[in-house]
């Protein structure tokens, strides 16, 4: 087991590890369903691939360009010495699968606390959570130095957004996010001006619509691959401060997406699943409608009708994961990065990638 140092943005180095079996479980493939069977695939396997100790930088974004093999990250709340705290963007440079990754820590004051976000092609877009004094809102960043960005949406008519959380395209090329009210509760934004909804952008007309509201923290978002359903998560269950209130929403919403006078709307909201175990953090959909999200013993998997198939176990839960190359998985576990190996059949509905592992 090999070892590199590299500085984890507080000033001490950190050793991180690459390719450690899977601490989680002898078998960290949790079969509900035999559909499972085939989107694991005969051999699958599952690696640590990269870790920090000190602080939680593997928590939310994790986008994946495959024309570089880069993976873009966003931490955890870190708490500085001064009291104050902030969020940290990093890359992750996988082009040697053998070897660990290359991590470069990403200065972007544009930006304030980073979220979600998703692959815009020569950009990354970002959901920036905003501060007392800087605006939430979704904002396009450079994928080099010196990361360069620029706001796309910072307000609903002039009224500021609570704390942008997550982000999808659609293949028309507008914009649907989450927007809960965590940045109030957990200190670093002002009390919402908004309620906690979600919304769709049109960057061609400038036009934003607020598409569904009901939530207690609306957070992940995806549409299936067919764009007819759109499945948001509702992670209510846990509170800002951190506390667990287990009678509130740990859930996954789904919506038919309808169209009246040209536009889209969500309707027939229905509960897809809950989650067992944590809260569904992250979620995406693969090429056959199956449903996967990050929850509080790994990723669990769905069916297009709701129905549990598996779950790639994970100790500690899995904040978010994005799909690689063919089969393959990265998963997002605060301190660690995670990659898992499935059926060279699944494909991630997002970016439909195509090709195969470099070798």
């Amino acid at each position: 087991m090999g070892h590199t140092l590299f500085k984890n943005g507080l000033g001490s180095p950190i050793p991180t590890a690459s390719n450690e079996p899977s601490k989680s479980s002898p078998w960290p493939w949790e079969i509900h369903h035999d559909a499972f069977r085939a989107i694991i695939g005969p051999n699958p396997t599952l690696s640590r691939i990269f870790s920090i100790e000190a602080y939680p930088f593997a928590h939310k974004a994790c986008v994946f360009f495959p024309d570089t093999d880069d993976l873009f990250i966003t931490s955890n709340l870190v708490s500085e010495p001064a009291g104050t705290k902030r969020i940290i963007i990093s890359k992750l440079a996988l082009r040697n699968r053998n070897a660990p990754p290359l991590r470069q820590e990403i200065i972007c004051s544009d930006i304030q606390m980073a979220s979600g976000g998703v692959n815009d092609g020569a950009s990354i877009l970002f959901c920036g959570q905003g501060s007392m004094t800087r605006p939430s809102g979704l904002y396009r960043m450079s994928r080099a130095f010196p990361w360069d960005a620029e706001p796309v949406v910072t307000s609903f008519h002039g009224r500021p957004f609570n704390s942008v959380s997550d982000v999808v395209f659609s293949r028309d090329g507008c914009l649907w996010f989450t927007d809960p009210p965590c940045g109030h509760a957990q200190g670093f934004r002002p009390r919402p001006s908004l309620p906690t909804q979600v919304y769709r952008f049109d960057p061609k007309t400038e036009s934003i619509r607020a598409v569904a509201d009901g939530f207690g923290r609306p957070n992940g978002i995806c549409f299936s691959p067919d764009e007819s359903v759109v499945y948001i998560t509702d992670t209510d269950q846990v509170q800002g401060d951190g506390s667990v209130d287990e009678g509130r929403a740990s859930t996954i919403y789904a919506f038919d997406v309808t169209y009246y006078h040209d536009q889209p709307f969500l309707a027939n909201r229905r509960l897809f699943a809950f989650a067992g175990s944590g809260i569904p953090n992250g979620i995406k959909c693969d090429m056959d409608g199956n449903v996967y999200s990050g929850c509080g013993d790994g990723v669990n998997v769905w069916s297009a009708g709701g129905l549990l198939l598996g779950k790639i176990v994970v100790a500690g839960g899995a904040a978010n994961f994005c799909f690689g190359r063919r089969g393959e998985m990265f998963i997002l576990n605060e301190h660690h990065v995670w990659r898992a190996q499935l059926s060279d059949a699944v494909k991630g509905a997002l970016l439909r990638i195509e090709d195969a592992l470099p070798s």
